[in-house]
């Protein structure tokens, strides 16, 4: 710890434990929530990625490695699921030939668009939960 390092109090770490409290209250709510839909967790993020790709409605494999913290080999099977179940397509990209797009499906969407009203509405019921977890000495050095 330096000089202009406050310490970490009880306050903080009160304030750290229910975030995290609270963020795995979030997941295993998400989780949950993706089974009823008959999907499992990693599927309702691949194709949560995909839709919520920044700029665009689909995104590479490479991509969703990335977003979903995977290694390649792993997409590439979670996205054979996906297609198999009629969630996703996958598509070669026009401008260069080694690229996979993925897509998202009729189905896929549907299942995204229930799932992600829920997710929504769950968020926002957590909003001030997350706003008093703010640390002032995590966020501007101040006491």
């Amino acid at each position: 710890m330096t000089e202009h390092t406050p310490p970490i109090d009880k306050q903080d770490y009160e304030a750290l434990s229910e975030f995290r409290y609270q963020l795995r209250r979030f997941l295993h709510f998400s989780e949950n929530a993706a089974r009823s839909e008959g999907l499992t967790p990693l599927q309702y993020l691949l194709m949560l990625h995909v839709k919520g790709f920044p700029g665009r409605a689909w995104a590479t494999i490479g991509e969703l490695a990335e977003r979903l913290q995977m290694q390649h080999h792993g997409v590439v099977a979670l996205v054979s699921r996906c297609e198999k179940n009629g969630l996703v397509r996958r598509q070669r990209s026009p401008t260069d030939r080694r690229q996979v797009q993925v897509h998202l499906l009729p189905a896929g969407i549907e299942h995204l668009q229930r799932l992600a009203l829920l997710h929504r509405a769950e968020l926002n019921s957590l909003q001030d939960t997350f706003r008093v977890a703010r640390i002032t000495s995590f966020n501007d050095g101040e006491r």
